[in-house]
């Protein structure tokens, strides 16, 4: 699938970004668990944290094919940095989409700048999976919400500076899931435990704790029992971004473990010799470049305006699947090397485990491709 020429100099444009300004640091910050804002502030220069912002607020107003480019080639810097864009871009497309005309010109024209961060606050200790059965409440008094529960899993949790928010205003109707927005410095809102993670170790991950924290009425942006609809919506698009992540993962395995095959030396001659290293790279190189296509077929047909509900799921399904086994892969081209943390390998693969997790798990996915053939 061609790019236009505008796409193909994005591409460009993100990758000299990831190459010189993310990867650099990603080992650092990985070790650290610390985010590397300077790398945000870099991403907002560009005009990417505005990526899912109309243009009349200042954003980038990107089409989809272009989110997921931007989303691929971020990641290939890292996984870390790209999850906290695409967290952000969720956030701002719930205000763009659901938002009334005042609450988009509060908030998304500082939100293209980068400050405040946004987060998305959907899953529950007890509710990941199935977000219906989520129990914080946001209860009506007057013209405020004022709302109880814990949030986990979520992204951007302690440098975020807005949170969209999903709550039950019926606790006892699972159909009453409605969408807000949470400003960050609301009293009653308090940041929970950070979560110490096999990979994604850069990005903060926390709970939320909600006890008593009031929001003004017209910070609800859906209508009462639309938010579950909402977030499943966003999510669809959503889980194109997280496919073209998995494949900018994949291809940052692929090349560093061709490299490496090229450079290392065994039995008089490099590894790339040997045809057994030959059918690895060759088993990667399609995987990553079926994973690409499904990717940007998904994204296409969403620009069409196209359902693309079952296309986004095939996408986030093989991408993410693809992207554990093609940086297994280039973990044992490196050998001892690849256990380390002196290769970026070991931490590619670390990374790679959950993309098959977020934003609807492979299983979640299988099941939308089941029930689309089904009702189909």
């Amino acid at each position: 699938m061609e790019l236009s020429a505008e796409q193909a100099a994005i591409r460009d444009t993100v990758r000299e970004f990831a190459v010189e300004e993310i990867r650099p640091t990603a080992a650092e910050t990985d070790a650290a668990q610390s985010f590397p804002e300077d790398v945000w502030d870099g991403l907002a220069e560009l005009d990417l944290t505005g990526l899912t912002v109309p243009e009349e607020y200042g954003g980038f107003d990107a089409g989809r094919l272009t989110y997921a480019i931007v989303n691929e080639e971020v990641a290939y810097g890292a996984l870390s940095v790209a999850t906290a864009l695409s967290v952000h871009c969720l956030a701002t497309s719930c205000i763009r989409q659901f938002g009334s005309e005042s609450l988009r010109e509060e908030w998304l024209p500082e939100m293209v700048d980068g400050r405040p961060v946004g987060a998305f606050a959907l899953s529950e200790p007890h509710a990941g999976s199935n977000p219906a059965e989520m129990t914080t409440h946001a209860r009506r008094e007057g013209d405020e919400y004022v709302i109880d529960g814990t949030k986990q899993w979520i992204t951007n949790g302690e440098r975020s500076g807005v949170v969209v928010l999903f709550a039950r205003t019926d606790p006892e109707d699972p159909g009453s899931v409605t969408q807000f927005l949470v400003p960050k410095d609301t009293p009653g809102l308090e940041v929970g435990k950070k979560e110490d993670k096999l990979g994604l170790r850069a990005s903060d991950t926390t709970t939320l704790v909600f006890e008593g924290a009031r929001i003004p009425a017209e910070y609800r942006l859906t209508e009462e029992g639309r938010g579950l609809a909402a977030a499943l919506s966003i999510l669809t698009g959503g889980r194109i971004g997280i496919a073209a992540q998995s494949v900018g993962l994949a291809q940052a395995a692929l090349d560093e473990a061709t490299a490496y095959a090229a450079e290392r030396e065994q039995f008089g001659q490099p590894i790339a010799e040997f045809q057994a290293i030959q059918h690895k790279l060759a088993e990667m190189a399609t995987t990553v470049k079926a994973a690409r296509l499904l990717t940007r077929d998904a994204a296409r047909r969403d620009d069409a305006g196209e359902s693309v509900r079952m296309a986004a799921s095939m996408a986030k399904y093989f991408a993410s699947e693809g992207a554990v086994d093609v940086t297994n892969e280039a973990v044992q081209i490196h050998g001892g090397y690849g256990y380390t943390t002196d290769f970026d390998v070991e931490r590619f693969f670390r990374d790679a485990k959950i993309t098959t997790i977020y934003e609807g798990t492979t299983e979640i996915q299988k099941g939308v491709i089941a029930d689309e053939l089904l009702d189909g």
